[in-house]
């Protein structure tokens, strides 16, 4: 069954506080990456959270600080390749106990020591969780182990890494689209949001193609602005398929309003993020 509706964020009233729309925490970035958590984390503020948390490498915490003004850090300890190390994991699922949702993966690395670190936390939060880019490569040809898990998930893969998790080629993922998001949704107990033309979002039979979006948004870090709002939409309230169906149709808006004012070729994922308050207006 495709979905055409999405759902539609309440109201605020005027008794209200920063609490009441959630805190975020994400895990992102390691050197040459931190591009990535700045989207990602910007993004989610921009979406409505009341508060947003990046954990970050310790070494590169000055640089977010520096990029990024309303949305707060953790340093956390790190691996020689600075990424986020093992030793982080008890500083990790603590932090998460005090905070909503969690989104992982944006620029979070191919480390071996910082996959392994993914799978262990994934295990054991209870928190809603949005895997991504690097999280979802910590499963690769390993996929089963996410399953695994006590948490509410939201998978959100572009073709090449759905491929890596469930050992299909893309080109065979991409001639399915529909059917293999259900089936993965399914066998994963997960929404799954495969991204690409008419991003797939999908919870066990249950179907929505998005119809906004454009050829210019094929660019570096459009993903980490996707994860973003997610997260910050499931810890508005939203249940995860709501959240994924909405922001999927946001996320495009934005990219739409953008490419109105930059045309296709010199849109970049910042563009998105300056779209975000317009398209979330306009709804």
């Amino acid at each position: 069954m495709v979905k055409k509706t999405i759902e539609k964020i309440r109201p605020r009233q005027k008794d209200t506080h920063k609490g009441d729309y959630g805190h975020v925490f994400i895990l992102a970035g390691s050197a040459g990456m931190t591009g990535a958590a700045y989207l990602a984390s910007q993004a989610t503020l921009l979406s409505g959270s009341g508060l947003v948390t990046l954990g970050i490498p310790k070494s590169l915490n000055t640089i977010m600080e520096i990029k990024l003004t309303e949305v707060m850090t953790l340093p956390l300890d790190e691996t020689d390749e600075q990424s986020i190390g093992e030793k982080s994991e008890k500083t990790i699922i603590d932090f998460a106990k005090r905070t909503n949702v969690l989104a992982i993966g944006p620029g979070i690395s191919r480390n071996k020591e910082t996959h392994r670190l993914i799978r262990s936390v994934v295990k054991k939060i209870d928190k809603p969780i949005v895997l991504d880019a690097d999280g979802i490569n910590a499963y690769e040809d390993s996929g089963d182990k996410l399953k695994k898990r006590n948490a509410p998930l939201v998978l959100t893969p572009h073709p090449g890494e759905m491929s890596r998790i469930i050992r299909k080629s893309i080109s065979n993922i991409q001639k399915d689209r529909e059917g293999i998001a259900k089936k993965i949704s399914k066998e994963f107990n997960a929404v799954v949001v495969l991204k690409g033309f008419k991003t797939v979002v999908a919870e066990g039979d249950k179907i929505y193609v998005n119809e906004s979006g454009n050829p210019g948004m094929a660019t570096g870090g459009v993903g980490d602005v996707l994860t973003g709002i997610i997260a910050s939409l499931i810890g508005q309230g939203l249940d995860p398929f709501g959240a994924a169906k909405l922001a999927s149709y946001v996320h495009g808006l934005a990219g739409d309003m953008a490419m109105r004012e930059q045309g296709e070729i010199s849109l970049i994922a910042s563009d998105i993020l300056c779209k975000l308050p317009a398209a979330f207006k306009s709804l």
